[in-house]
């Protein structure tokens, strides 16, 4: 027998509106501008330039901004609930239906100007000229376009010969053999830049090598013997084992060393073929004499209204006695048009106010080191501390932080910067683990490296300098500032 129950379940649910917050909130700057000049194409109910003052006669203004702060708790849904159309609503707002912002957050002159952006060859387009410079017969020209098309961006060819083989068999019906792509292959590697077409890191150095100028010099001899039979105690560091086996001195070994350092292991990301990337500042931290002044990027505070042609619209339909069917039609379409601008400029607002409310807050927290750019200065701070500040959701923050830059005096830092677990010092004081870190950074670059700090060592020296750390969180600590072990740190 079929039995019925009443249950009664509590859940959040986003409207489109907060959604769409959501998503402008983490944009970055150049995705922003790209995504409020998409929605000016697509929705002619939003214009864009300064606003323009008509007054409706007999028309009592209300307000059409609640100005209401979006959080990520949403607990006042009710306010994006869709209410009844109500043409009055959209005629009585013609003050209020733009959001200038640019008196707020102007970001000066030299902000408007557009950033070059150079024409960049890709290291494939580079690859593809050498081909066809190189290569007189068509069928090999064929084979060397599929091998430079497998060759990945660091320059290193990774696949296989006899699985390009069988993709030449199976996808272009062409018959080749991994000897010949060997040979072929040899061509290639001998293309700019030096150590293209490598198959592992090995052959890679041996290549540049070979390519040296002076071949004969007997310190690139050398460093070629040693990455040819002794790659891997070279790799560890093991030198004494490679001087016994080579009977060389350390003077030797030390010159063959500083040939091979002088070598590229990523051929393919030289610095002439890199792909330019900018980063545009969201905001600056100007100090004006010891007063910090925040200002947010014009870009991110585009002048948006509702279209008053639009609106005119609305109000013929709305005096027009005698409505018809096709009339009605466009109306409802003008309703969407304009429902649809008035959540996006709400939305871009929204996302400016928290944009503004959250920088501020984080350069009261840090306002020693954007006054001095001390990064000991920096106080440990999580995005709970800005979250309680401002009263709005952890994942709010960190959507800001995430993909945010400011422009300091001290030069472009993340916001994520900013953000730093603490550490208890014997003091009692409470630091930052930044400040830690720059202590073991200073360290080891001050450190002799003939006898380079071991984790234990720089462990002790900050027991010294009331750091009470494990050696297992210096060991964490040196990982994440890139640094390898002493053993490997070790130079002749």
């Amino acid at each position: 027998m079929l039995k019925q129950s009443l249950s009664f379940k509590l859940f959040q649910k986003m409207s489109p509106q907060q959604i769409q917050f959501i998503k402008l909130l983490q944009m970055t700057t150049a995705d922003f501008e790209e995504r409020v000049d998409q929605e000016l194409l697509d929705n002619p109910a939003i214009e864009k330039g300064e606003e323009e003052l008509i007054n409706y006669k007999d028309k009592k203004k209300e307000e059409f901004n609640n100005e209401e702060t979006i959080n990520d708790d949403y607990n006042n849904q009710d306010s994006y609930a869709t209410d009844d159309f109500n043409v009055s609503e959209f005629l009585n707002n013609d003050d209020n239906s733009s959001f200038k912002m640019t008196d707020d957050y102007s970001g000066g002159e030299e902000e408007q100007k557009e950033m070059p952006m150079p024409y960049q060859q890709t290291f494939y387009d580079f690859l593809v000229e050498q081909v066809r410079a190189n290569f007189d017969d068509k069928d090999e020209m064929e084979l060397a376009m599929h091998i430079v098309g497998n060759i990945e961006e660091d320059g290193y060819l990774r696949r296989e010969l006899s699985a390009i083989v069988n993709d030449l068999a199976f996808t272009e019906n062409i018959s080749t053999s991994e000897e010949e792509l060997e040979r072929i292959l040899i061509e290639i590697q001998n293309f700019d830049p030096p150590g293209l077409g490598a198959r592992n890191l090995q052959e890679c150095l041996i290549l540049q090598l070979k390519k040296k100028d002076d071949y004969e010099n007997p310190n690139i001899l050398l460093a070629e013997i040693i990455l040819a039979q002794y790659m891997e105690p070279f790799v560890k560091k093991h030198y004494s084992k490679i001087t016994r086996s080579l009977k060389i001195t350390e003077e030797q070994l030390k010159n063959a060393i500083d040939e091979i350092t002088k070598l590229n292991p990523k051929p393919g990301q030289s610095q002439s073929l890199s792909t330019a990337h900018y980063i545009i500042p969201d905001f600056t931290v100007v100090n004006d004499n010891g007063k910090l002044s925040v200002t947010l990027n014009s870009r991110n505070a585009p002048e948006l209204k509702l279209s008053h042609s639009f609106a005119e619209t609305l109000e013929t339909y709305d005096k027009d006695t005698q409505k018809d069917q096709g009339l009605k039609d466009a109306v409802q379409y003008i309703r969407q048009k304009l429902d649809g601008a008035k959540w996006f400029i709400e939305s871009v607002k929204q996302r400016q106010q928290t944009l503004q409310l959250t920088m501020n807050a984080i350069v009261e927290a840090q306002y020693d080191f954007f006054l001095y750019g001390d990064e000991i200065s920096l106080k440990p701070m999580i995005l709970k501390d800005i979250a309680d500040v401002i009263q709005m959701d952890i994942s709010t923050i960190s959507r800001v932080a995430n993909s945010k830059y400011v422009q300091t005096d001290f030069g472009v830092y993340p916001l994520k910067y900013f953000f730093s677990e603490g550490i208890m010092s014997d003091s009692g004081e409470e630091v930052s683990n930044k400040e830690v870190k720059k202590i073991l950074l200073d360290a080891i670059e001050a450190e002799s490296k003939t006898k380079p700090l071991t984790d234990e060592a720089l462990m002790a020296m900050l027991h010294e300098k009331g750091y009470s750390i494990a050696r297992r969180t210096i060991a964490k600590y040196r990982e994440q500032l890139g640094i390898p072990v002493a053993r490997l740190r070790i130079e002749i």
